[in-house]
């Protein structure tokens, strides 16, 4: 499945499964402990909300609570009038005085309740998004210092998951989750309280069905675990056959395999239909389950009620009342068990994203700041370097290039082509030797300045979604309208862009699929161009043009690079004949040097590839000096 598809199959996970959608799976916190007490200390800020917050919580839920007992007080009252009145005595009749008092009660009570909520969620949402707008702040910050190597070693599917759906996992939980869980615990106790001040007896009997309730609610629970495993793995099945197939639909119809996509997508539907079927099906058992255990309390507290009546140990309303708290003894257990779940979903989140705040940053020391501009006379030193420790690539690097230089890097696959450009821009530090711009050591500069002393236009074309002007200006800050447009024109990018119905103001999409690979790669060159680097990097820059585009661009490049040092990597050879020095890379060592007539002339690896290239059998062809 692909990364794009692990996003929305990872929020399936969080979704619900009929009512008791909490037993689907929980991915859980490694150290929850470590990880609630950093989380709770984003909230530690808001100390004096938070208190607001339980106040609140506190006079809503009990607020609340109080409302049956008074409507409990107004039956009796009701119960007995009519009572006395059937029997003909002198005071009888309802006392209206009273159950308008009791009504006066009840109204008082019920909006400020609802008052007091409301208060709750508005106070608490705010201090929920405050604080996840200060660890998404982090988060961000955090990013800008990260090494290179983290972003080649993390998918960005997984940290897109991470700053996206685990952020929404942690701000849903922080604004809803802790004051339901506050409400719920007030509400147990509350209703355990009022239910043992009318009477203990009947609190007995409805606790005695508590058991029960867990016995059923766990065996359905361990039943439906299966099925909800089985319905997240068919979605995201699902998902990724889908985006396969609509982001493939061009090969999908080219080589006639509609037929197998329906196929299959109807294989992995149906899966999907059973395994959900199934889940909702066993999850739908307990609310009937829990109904009917509940209904047997109802039962015992009617039958156990009526003889207290009776007798004269209850009164009428008593009953009514606990009926109603009897009702509601059994919700806040409930609620709890499905928040502590929703909590430890939150806990594994926030605990992935602190996982990013705790990664080592870039090294950061008293570094100097790099000329303004520099020069362009670089030098490798017998510099070594490896992304593994068991697996050397570059060995003893010695190699100087001197300002305004030309220089091709050529060489197969795997030779360390690219890795010689991200030593230099310090996307990765050397193990030993050192690399020097000027003379001067780039392990003492600082990072952020000396890669502004390099322009790159590389292979892979990347653009922001905005404006095609937008786009081209982000190769240097303050850039003017006029310097776009020149830049745009220098890279032969401006016929294009003015056929375009808005020109330069154009929007580009998401993945900017709205032009084409040519016409994204002339923009990245525009956008080089637009940047005035003294130092250029060009990896492959002109590979998904075509021939005349790429001969326009060839000759701009030309007058670029006139007078800056340039670092060119080159598939085709054909580009390169003009280079000052040709660089032969192969297990990450130089092996030859030179000028592209010189090379061909000595009949070593560079020439081998020319030939392959070129399929020119036998003897080399004669070369005119460049």
């Amino acid at each position: 499945m692909s990364q794009r598809s692990a996003v929305p199959a990872r929020r399936g996970m969080m979704g619900g499964g009929g009512p008791m959608g909490m037993l689907g799976p929980v991915e859980r916190p490694k150290n929850a402990r470590a990880t609630l007490g950093r989380l709770l200390s984003y909230l530690a800020p808001h100390r004096w909300a938070l208190l607001l917050v339980l106040v609140a919580a506190l006079a809503s839920t009990v607020f609340s609570i109080l409302t049956p007992k008074i409507l409990g007080n107004m039956t009796t009252l009701l119960f007995q009038g009519e009572l006395r009145h059937l029997r003909g005595l002198a005071a009888g009749g309802v006392d209206f005085t009273q159950i308008g008092r009791l009504l006066a009660w009840l109204i008082f009570l019920y909006v400020f309740s609802a008052a007091f909520s409301w208060l709750m969620q508005y106070v608490m949402a705010g201090v929920a998004q405050r604080s996840i707008y200060t660890i998404r702040q982090a988060v961000m910050e955090k990013l800008g210092r990260l090494p290179v190597n983290f972003f080649d070693t993390h998918p960005h599917g997984e940290i897109l998951s991470r700053f996206v759906n685990d952020f929404d996992n942690i701000s849903t939980t922080l604004q809803q989750s802790l004051t339901q869980a506050v409400t719920a615990g007030v509400t147990f106790l509350g209703v355990v309280v009022m239910m043992l001040t009318i009477s203990p007896l009947m609190t007995l009997v409805v606790a005695a069905t508590l058991p029960l309730s867990f016995l059923v609610t766990r065996a359905i629970a361990t039943r439906s675990q299966g099925y909800f495993r089985s319905r997240q793995a068919r979605l995201g099945d699902l998902n990724g056959h889908v985006e396969e197939m609509y982001t493939g639909h061009v090969v999908v119809k080219a080589f006639g395999h509609e037929r197998r996509a329906i196929d299959t997508f109807e294989e992995i539907n149906s899966q999907l239909y059973d395994s959900t079927w199934r889940a909702q099906f066993v999850t739908g058992i307990i609310m009937p389950a829990m109904n009917a255990i509940g209904n047997l309390g109802y039962v015992l507290v009617s039958v156990i009620g009526g003889v207290l009546v009776t007798q004269g140990a209850l009164q009428i309303g008593d009953i009514l009342a606990f009926i109603q708290y009897a009702r509601q003894f059994s919700q806040p257990i409930t609620q709890l068990s499905s928040i502590s779940n929703v909590i430890q979903s939150a806990l594994a989140s926030a605990e992935r994203v602190f996982e990013v705040l705790d990664e080592p940053e870039e090294p950061v020391g008293l570094e100097a700041e790099p000329p303004a501009r520099v020069e362009g006379d670089v030098a490798f030193q017998d510099v070594s370097f490896s992304y593994q420790p068991e697996r050397p690539l570059i060995q003893h690097l010695s190699i100087h290039v001197k300002a305004g230089q030309k220089v091709a890097v050529v060489g197969p696959t795997g030779a360390g082509k690219t890795t010689l450009v991200n030593l230099l821009m310090r996307f990765y530090d050397v193990e030993a030797g050192t690399i020097t711009v000027d003379g001067v050591d780039l392990a003492t500069l600082n990072r952020a300045r000396l890669r502004r002393q390099f322009g790159m236009v590389l292979q892979d074309t990347w653009l922001f979604n905005g404006t095609i002007r937008a786009n081209i200006a982000y190769g240097r800050e303050g850039a003017t309208d006029q310097e776009v447009e020149a830049a745009a024109q220098a890279a032969h990018a401006d016929h294009f862009i003015r056929t375009l119905p808005l020109g330069y103001d154009t929007e580009l999409n998401e993945e900017a699929s709205n032009i084409s690979q040519g016409q994204r790669q002339l923009l990245t060159i525009a956008r080089a161009f637009v940047a005035d680097p003294p130092i250029l990097i060009l990896d492959e820059a002109t590979s998904s043009v075509d021939t005349r585009t790429e001969i326009a661009i060839q000759r701009a490049m030309l007058s670029l690079m006139r007078g800056r040092t340039s670092f060119v990597i080159a598939h085709r050879l054909s580009t390169i004949r003009d280079a000052d020095l040709i660089l032969v890379m192969q297990h990450g060592q130089v092996v030859e040097q030179g000028r592209h007539a010189e090379l061909l002339a000595s009949g070593g690896l560079y020439a081998e590839l020319y030939r392959s290239q070129f399929s020119v059998p036998g003897p080399m062809p004669e070369v005119e000096p460049a």
